[in-house]
């Protein structure tokens, strides 16, 4: 319920009609679509016992999963920008960020999301299986599914890592030089009152930072070279990567962004 108000006040109060709140729409339906195409099949898992799940419709989870996360990753990075455009530049916010940029990125985001990951339901598809056709996973999950492959997975692996970098990696990189920059300038500012004022303007953004890629780095690193980790802590890593956000990022805005509050 808290997703759908936060995707439909914007709509409704004219004075939530700027970039912020677009971006912050967006990163909504990308959750909803994410708990979506999870939750279903978790629940079942939990409440029914049915542990199994059609080889197509894991292979589209595969691929809506990882390409709903990068769109996600994108909103983030673009909320940033606009953080640091209304911090730095504030006379040419309104200049720059326009109704069509806005809509232009969100597009460059969703085409970027699903053009990285396509390749990933093909490849899968491809590979033979003689092992186990049991993944320890409440969902289908790429680097899972290449672990029970019978045959040499390198190019995947590379491929998966690469994808990787070019969306979450990346930008939180740039996450983090655009709020270098914007500190920067709050610290120049002449009274500790408008700097307070201005910091307070990137808090929720920041929590959503942080709830959204503490997780995700940890559940790559320990896919990728926690070897000696518990699967139990792999399995609760992923799920609360996957889950926790979409719960959060809708608690957080609606709670301290004082406007969407009102």
């Amino acid at each position: 319920p808290s997703t759908f108000i936060l995707l439909g006040i914007p709509g409704m109060e004219s004075n939530l009609h700027e970039p912020m709140y677009f971006f912050l729409c967006m990163l909504s339906v990308a959750d909803l679509i994410i708990s979506t195409t999870a939750m279903p099949k978790i629940l079942s898992i939990f409440w029914f016992h049915d542990r199994k799940i059609y080889f197509e419709a894991c292979l589209l989870q595969v691929f809506l999963i990882h390409s709903l996360c990068s769109m996600a990753s994108g909103f983030i990075l673009a909320m940033a920008f606009d953080r640091y455009v209304a911090i730095c530049s504030p006379l040419r916010h309104s200049i720059i960020l326009t109704h069509r940029v806005i809509r232009n990125m969100g597009l460059a985001i969703v085409f970027r999301g699903a053009l990285l990951f396509s390749p990933q339901p093909f490849m899968l598809r491809w590979l033979p299986y003689c092992r186990t056709k049991v993944i320890p996973h409440t969902y289908c999950e790429f680097m899972a599914l290449i672990k029970l492959a019978c045959t040499e997975t390198q190019i995947c692996r590379i491929y998966s890592l690469t994808a990787a970098f070019l969306t979450g990696g990346l930008d939180f990189m740039l996450i983090i030089c655009s709020y270098i920059v914007i500190l920067y300038t709050v610290f120049h500012l002449p009274s500790k009152a408008a700097r307070l004022k201005t910091l307070g303007t990137c808090g929720s953004h920041v929590c959503v930072i942080l709830v959204a890629y503490t997780p995700a780095f940890f559940s790559f690193l320990t896919h990728r070279f926690g070897h000696k980790v518990a699967p139990s802590i792999h399995i609760f890593v992923a799920n609360v990567y996957l889950l926790v956000p979409p719960m959060v990022n809708p608690l957080i805005y609606g709670i301290r962004t004082k406007r969407i509050r009102e």
